[in-house]
């Protein structure tokens, strides 16, 4: 009970620090105009970065508006520390990252496919991790439908980013990598290196909504 409303807490405080962001409205069109820095990693299936450890990028087609602002606005502040997306995210203003944000959000792969409303069965060992870590409390029941601008969808999200995501919250920033955030910090600390494997492979299994959508000049 205590986890819990402790999780309810920070997600009220989170909630109300990205609630401008979600308020600037992203141009679609803008944002097509705006995306010549992440086509390069995030519009090239199997694209992998070689920092700290080599991993797949994360997919951010279909991913919520609000929430690629929020990480953006993060990489910027430096509350998450990668070099590459900082030096990123600094070029950006509140402006293009709604309308870069807004651009990924529309590939949704939702056409056709009817999302499941839980997540799928997975074994005692998983279910009791996936319970300890409270996921479905933010991320929603089928870990596609988070609760708030504050949170991503992550369901079928690559193993080896998850992976990479959750070891960062576990370090908090370093000199040039880790993350700041007192939700996913709390959360990835209970787990041992070996749980986090079995936790960011249950994840991807998941049917969502998350691709990668290559540009013209790499399909």
């Amino acid at each position: 009970m205590i986890k819990l409303f402790t999780i309810f807490l920070f997600s009220v405080l989170s909630l109300q620090q990205f609630a401008h962001a979600e308020d600037l409205k992203g141009d679609v069109q803008a944002g097509e105009k705006k995306i010549a820095m992440c086509i390069g990693c995030h519009g090239i299936h199997g694209y992998q970065a070689s920092f700290p450890v080599v991993y797949k990028v994360p997919k951010i087609s279909g991913q919520t508006a609000s929430y690629i602002v929020a990480a953006l606005s993060a990489y910027k502040k430096g509350e998450r520390r990668n070099p590459t997306m900082r030096s990123i995210a600094t070029t950006l203003t509140d402006q293009d990252m709604a309308d870069v944000a807004a651009y990924y959000q529309q590939h949704a792969r939702n056409e056709n496919v009817t999302l499941p409303a839980q997540v799928s069965q997975a074994s005692d060992e998983v279910a009791a991790l996936v319970q300890k870590g409270a996921c479905t409390s933010c991320h929603g029941p089928n870990l596609s439908a988070p609760i708030g601008g504050a949170y991503p969808k992550i369901a079928g999200q690559h193993q080896d980013y998850v992976l990479v995501a959750l070891r960062s919250y576990q370090a908090s920033p370093q000199s040039v990598w880790g993350r700041n955030n007192a939700i996913m910090g709390g959360v990835a600390k209970q787990f041992s290196s070996d749980e986090l494997k079995l936790l960011s492979k249950y994840v991807s299994e998941q049917q969502g909504e998350l691709q990668t959508v290559p540009q013209a000049k790499f399909r």
